[in-house]
Order: structure tokens, then C-alpha cells, then sequence
């Protein structure tokens, strides 16, 4: 399998350049060099570099693969006449092909005999594919359009250059912590065990004994007995490296290797993951009566086509303290926030309830007859209780085990034949030092070793434990896959994709290239008050009030404590103006404009009271009443429709590796929260998000704790939808 620097790819160019000087000299940058693109060395036809903000220019461009060696210099042109040129001094700079780095030099250029200008240059390359240029062309019409609504751009980035002293602090005290209010128990402080938050055992709990099922038995007795075929579903050859191959025709397969900050994607040219072949109904025939994310679960429903694919099973496959569960509950919570109903069951809790806590390294030997049918029974139980709830009407069950042999997962297939679509997601980990890290958490956390009183002798047993798993583990060949390959070491990584088709498995896909472990703060508080705010009045897009502008001063001095060595974070706001106000004190930071992060339209209602609501239309007010959530202002949106539009920054706050600062508004925060949460989404629009109050969320290798700052009390507490 290819790599995306050998795929064939193209090679991102972007060249930076930055003088607080160059405007004022009335003079503009180009670039150019020895391939055609930038000119041959001809300064007529040299590139002009656009202005990316007050002192910085900036010129991207892809060539070609495997181009040749490029020479290239910066020049200066008079705006007035550029006829006259003025180069930079020194050799050419090179430009190789393959690379993926960020190179920062100088750049000198002489005015006349006395005056020289000195500038900053930064040269970043990386390898695309066609795919991912497709991509990025698709999110730069997505987000960086005009708005229909209000002519304003989708995305709107304020690079600030320097971190000067904020002159707008207002006596924040030193100590952050004297503002930390008690959190609601949504998520809480505390590090709490993944594995006990998955789906109880049921079939354990109402009978205590193992189940009945006379298929399920049948498939546990071939699989013990050994009579159970490893290639009734998974027929492999030998490749010419000696590696098995899936057997399979039409066998589609993508790599993607994902760099620090950023996807790449390589994909061999036979690769669709594409949903041409559904057919739409433009009349909406058969169109379940749905709203917003429901309305999307709805077609996704309607394009899978069979009707076990309509039911989709993630099957985790890895060696222990690959952070399986880790995946699994980041999956859990991504989709059920989505309006897919969804569920998550870990063998090892129904191991745990069946055979106890107490279980040495020996119960997990490969050649350790009763271990291996023991483990099996149990993995078949959580697989009989997923299968069963997804006839009351379940859509995603996410079997959270080892399953490191062909034999279990071939078990795991037998038993959702015609009843559900299986994918296997694979997570391996080759870095020694997480690896490390992941086995003492394990020990420390897992209730395996909860009465284990010697740490060291814990972390022994379980990397015995480890090795008996290492020595039967098969890697995934077989079926739908995808494996995840070194993701969590903060290095990069790589996803293979086999097989991988329809709606909602490609969101999924998505979803993983863009997760990573790395710890970082995401900081969610909703702008000052506003007029609107103390008028009682619905949406609008009013100014601070004399408390919001107060906030957003202290707001500032807390960022500026709380972040002062985070040189990377950001900050974002929505396109309406008391969110952008609340930011300005804030500096140092880049400010992001995001037009997803508007508050929920209120359509015809816009700029209400809720009693002019109630007067004037009794009737949406009685319906917004009853159902919260669902409830659409007429030419507005309903909260569904919000947590649609905010998947894109979901995704986007999952990618970043530094910390976010998010001023936006109750709707927009109340649907982040809950992602984050895990709430139900019934749920969301009751969630508590209170002005001039700060919720830090940390994410990272433990899951997601939160942490309240009061800063001020609220005018008008209760102001807002």
C-alpha cells in the first residue's frame, strides 16, 4: 500500500512573507523562479503574493508530481510602475519535491546603499493527492462563500501579530480558581473508567447465566470444537511480500496519512467513496417525517440500500491498551449527538459480571481452552444483546473487545448475517512510550485490578497478559475495514480504508481522521449581555449592554491568565456582532468568524419577546412549548437543524491540537455542550448555559472533564432562547 508522498500526489506550496514595512513603502511582493508556473525567471511574469493581513502577504500554489527541482526568489514591484524590481539579495531557494515541512528564514532587500528591508519568510510544502485538493476545494466553497443571509463570508480569520499587554484587563484577580463553581453532573471533575459507562450486560442481569440461543450455541460449539471454518468469511491469499490479501472482487482500499494539524489523504485511483447510485426522490415520496439531524438519519437510513445495512455494527479489533474504548465511546457520543440511536457494549464488563474481577494473566492464554471459550461466550452474549436491541429499533452498536482473532471476528459475522452490516475498526499503536502510558492507566483505572494493591505487580500481569494476546493476534484482512495506524502519538499516523461505502459509515471515517489524543482546553462561554439580552428580545443583533462590555473585559484578563503560555490558541466568534464585540478586548490571539456558530434563527419571530410570541402567535408558542427541540421558527430553524449546521465545527474543534476559545450563543453553546456531554438530545435545549460564566473542557487521553468559572453574576439571567 502507498503512502501519500509516493501516491503519485501533488506538492502544496504556500510562501509567507511578513514586513510591517512593505505597505507603507508602497511596494508589493512577488515571487518568482525556474519552473513555468512562477515565471522562469522572467520578473514580468512574476507571481503576486495576496495580502493575508496588515504586514503579512502570502502565495499558495500546487505543482505537479515529481517535478523537478525548483529555484525560486522573492521580489519587490513598485505598485505604481512595476517595470521596477527589486530582488531579494543572496542564493536561490530550493524547493524539492516530497517534502512535507515548514521552513522560517529572512529575506533581505536593498532599498539603495543605505536602506535595507528585512522581512520574515516561511515556506510550507506538503503532498496532496487529488483527493484532498478535492476536499479542500469543497470546504473552501462550503465555508468561505458569502452568506445568502447576510452577505458576510462563512469564515472570517483576524490574525493578530503580536501578544502585546492587554489594557483591557478590569481587575480580574490572579487566582483563577477563586471563580470555579460547582459543575452539574454531566461530566463532572473526576476520571471515571470508560468502560463502566457502556451499555449494561442484560442478558447477565436478568438471567445470570448464559443465553439460549440455539444459533448463537452452534457457532460458540464450532468455534470451540475448532470446526468453525476461518475462511467462510474471510478467504485470503498469500501476497508477494508473504502478507495475506483479502480475496475479495471490486475490493476497494484508501490510506490516509495524517500529519500534526492536518489530514492527508492518499487514495489509488480505483478508491470511490461515493453515493452516486442513490437515488433522491426530488417529491420527498417516502420521506419520514423528520427535522433537521433526524431528517439526516433518515436518508441516511433510506441510502444504504439493503436492509441489514440499514443496521451497522463497529467492531473493535486490537491488542489490549490500544485505545479501543477510547474509540469506541468518542464514536458513541459522535453519533448519537448526530441523531443516530446508538449503543456501546464492552465484552470485558460482561466478562467482569460473568467471571469476576479477579482473573490472572493465564485466563487470557491463547492455549488456555476454557479462557478462550469463556471469552468467547461472553463476546457472543454482548453480541446477541446489540442484535436484539437493534430489532426494538436500535441503528449502531459499537462491540467493544480484542476480537484479535480471525475465529471471533468470523463468530461475530456468522451471528449478523442478514441481520445487520458489519465494519471492523482496527487500532494499533507502535509507539513504545504510549504504549507505556496507556498500560499504567490501565492498571490504575480498570476494576481488573481494582483489589490489586502492588501497582508494579498490576502492571506486570497485564503485560504478561499483553503477551499472550500478541502471540494469537491476527490483524484485520477481511471484509470492511478500517485500520488506524499510530493516530494517538501525536506524530501523525495513518488510516487504511477497505471496503467502505454509504452515508453514514463515510461520516465515520471522517470523524477518525480528525481525532487525536493530544490534551488541550476548549473554553465555552457565551457573549456579554446584550440590548436584546436585557430587552427580553429574541435573536436580533444588538450590541453590549454596560454588563456585557464589563465581561468581555474580564473575559479578557482571564484568557490572558488562562492561556498566557498557549501560543497557538485561538479564538472563535459567530458573525454577529455581541459575540465580536465580546472578543475585541482579547488580544494575541487569532480571532475566527465562524457563520455556523449564529444563534439559532428565530425566522419571523426574530427580534420578539416571548410574550409578543405568545400574543401574536399562540399557536407556535404552544408548539415550541411542547417540543423544544423539534420546533422550527417558521422561516427559522429548530435546535436540530443548529446541531446539523455545527457538525462542521464539531469536527474542527476534534482536529485542533491547541486550545479554542468559543463565544457564541445559548443554542449554538447547548448543542456543543452536549456533544461533549454525551446528553440525549432531547435533552439540549434544557441544558444550563448561563451568562458571563466560562466552561473549560478538557479533552484527552482520560475523556472529557469540565470545569466552571463564574466571572460576574448575570443582569438577566434568564435573557436568551
Amino acid at each position: 500500500m502507498a503512502t501519500a508522498a509516493s501516491s503519485g500526489g501533488h506538492q502544496y506550496v504556500s510562501v509567507k512573507l511578513e514586513s510591517p514595512r512593505l505597505a507603507a513603502l508602497d511596494l508589493a511582493p512577488h515571487l518568482f523562479g525556474s519552473h513555468p508556473i512562477a515565471g522562469s525567471w522572467d520578473p514580468s511574469k512574476a507571481l503576486p503574493m495576496e495580502r493575508a493581513a496588515d504586514a503579512i502577504w502570502e502565495l499558495s500554489c500546487v505543482l505537479p508530481s515529481r517535478h523537478e527541482t525548483m529555484d525560486f526568489k522573492l521580489v519587490l514591484k513598485q505598485k505604481a510602475d512595476s517595470s521596477q524590481c527589486i530582488v531579494e539579495e543572496g542564493p536561490n531557494r530550493p524547493l524539492g519535491c516530497g517534502s512535507n515541512e515548514v521552513e522560517m528564514t529572512d529575506a533581505v532587500f536593498k532599498l539603495n546603499e543605505k536602506d535595507a528591508l528585512e522581512c520574515k519568510v516561511w515556506v510550507e510544502t506538503e503532498m496532496l493527492s487529488p483527493f484532498d485538493l478535492a476536499a479542500s476545494w469543497k470546504a473552501h466553497q462550503e465555508n468561505f462563500q458569502p452568506s445568502r443571509v447576510r452577505g458576510t463570508y462563512d469564515v472570517v480569520m483576524d490574525v493578530t501579530e503580536s501578544r502585546p499587554k492587554n489594557d483591557f484587563a478590569s481587575g480580574l484577580e490572579l487566582d483563577l480558581e477563586k471563580y470555579v463553581v460547582p459543575t452539574t453532573p454531566n461530566m463532572g471533575s473526576g476520571v471515571v473508567y470508560a468502560a463502566n459507562l457502556t451499555e449494561n450486560p442484560r442478558s447477565l442481569l436478568n438471567t445470570g447465566m448464559s443465553s439460549n440461543n440455539d444459533t448463537t450455541m452452534g457457532i460458540l460449539h464450532n468455534l470451540v470444537k475448532g470446526d468453525a471454518s476461518p475462511d467462510h468469511y474471510a478467504n485470503t491469499k498469500k501476497d508477494v511480500d508473504g502478507r495475506h490479501a483479502p480475496q475479495q472482487e471490486g475490493q476497494r482500499v484508501v490510506l490516509v496519512d495524517r500529519g500534526v494539524g492536518s489530514p492527508r489523504f492518499a487514495r489509488p485511483k480505483n478508491e470511490t467513496i461515493s453515493t452516486s447510485n442513490i437515488k433522491q426522490d426530488s417529491e420527498g415520496k417516502g420521506m419520514p417525517a423528520a427535522e433537521g439531524a433526524v431528517a439526516a438519519a433518515a436518508v441516511a437510513d433510506q441510502m444504504y440500500g439493503p436492509k441489514e445495512d440499514r443496521k451497522l455494527v463497529i467492531v473493535l479489533v486490537g491488542l489490549p491498551a490500544r485505545g479501543k474504548t477510547f474509540t469506541a465511546a468518542k464514536l458513541t457520543r459522535y453519533l448519537r449527538w448526530l441523531g443516530h440511536e446508538t449503543k456501546h457494549f464492552n465484552v470485558g464488563k460482561y466478562r467482569r459480571l460473568k467471571h469476576g474481577t479477579n482473573q490472572t494473566a493465564d485466563f487470557f492464554r491463547g492455549d488456555n481452552k476454557e479462557g478462550v471459550e469463556a471469552r468467547n461466550e461472553v463476546a457472543a452474549l454482548a453480541m446477541e444483546d446489540m442484535l436484539s436491541w437493534m430489532e426494538e429499533g436500535g441503528q449502531v452498536g459499537i462491540c467493544d473487545a480484542t476480537n484479535s482473532t480471525r475465529n471471533r471476528r468470523n463468530m461475530l459475522m456468522k451471528m449478523a448475517e442478514g441481520k445487520c452490516k458489519i465494519i471492523f475498526v482496527e487500532t494499533i499503536c507502535n509507539d513504545q512510550d504510549v504504549l507505556e502510558r496507556n498500560i499504567r492507566l490501565k492498571v490504575q483505572q480498570s476494576p481488573d485490578y481494582a483489589e490489586q494493591t502492588d501497582f508494579e505487580a498490576g502492571v506486570r500481569d497485564f503485560k504478561e497478559r499483553l503477551a499472550y494476546y500478541e502471540k494469537v493476534y491476527e490483524p484485520v484482512e477481511e471484509g470492511s475495514y478500517i485500520k488506524m495506524i499510530d493516530m494517538v502519538s501525536g506524530n501523525g499516523g495513518q488510516l487504511q480504508i477497505n471496503n467502505i461505502s454509504g452515508y453514514l459509515p463515510g461520516r465515520i471515517v471522517f470523524f477518525l481522521v480528525n481525532c487525536h489524543l493530544t490534551p488541550r482546553p476548549i473554553l465555552l462561554t457565551r457573549h456579554g449581555e446584550s440590548l436584546d439580552n436585557v430587552g427580553g428580545r429574541i435573536g436580533g443583533d444588538s450590541s453590549l449592554s454596560e454588563a456585557g462590555q464589563i465581561y468581555s473585559r474580564k473575559l479578557a484578563s482571564f484568557v490572558e491568565k488562562r492561556l498566557k503560555s498557549e501560543r497557538t490558541a485561538s479564538i472563535w466568534t459567530s458573525t454577529l456582532q455581541r459575540t465580536i464585540l465580546t472578543a475585541h478586548p482579547i488580544i494575541g490571539f487569532p480571532k475566527i468568524q465562524w457563520r455556523a456558530l449564529d444563534e439559532i434563527n428565530a425566522g419571523v419571530c426574530d427580534g420578539m419577546t416571548y410574550d409578543e410570541v405568545k400574543k401574536n402567535k399562540p399557536e407556535d408558542y404552544e408548539s415550541r412549548r411542547k417540543d423544544k427541540l423539534r420546533y422550527r421558527y417558521p422561516r427559522g430553524e429548530s435546535y436540530l437543524d443548529v446541531i446539523q449546521r455545527l457538525e462542521p465545527v464539531i469536527i474542527e474543534l476534534e482536529r485542533q491540537r491547541s486550545p479554542v476559545v468559543v463565544i457564541a450563543h445559548q443554542a449554538v453553546l447547548r448543542s456543543l455542550y452536549a456533544y461533549f456531554a454525551d446528553k440525549p438530545l432531547e435533552e439540549v435545549p434544557k441544558i444550563e448555559i448561563p451568562l458571563h460564566t466560562i466552561i473549560e473542557i478538557k479533552m484527552g487521553v482520560t475523556g472529557v472533564e469540565e470545569k466552571r468559572y463564574k466571572l460576574m453574576d448575570a443582569v438577566n439571567p434568564t435573557a436568551g432562547i
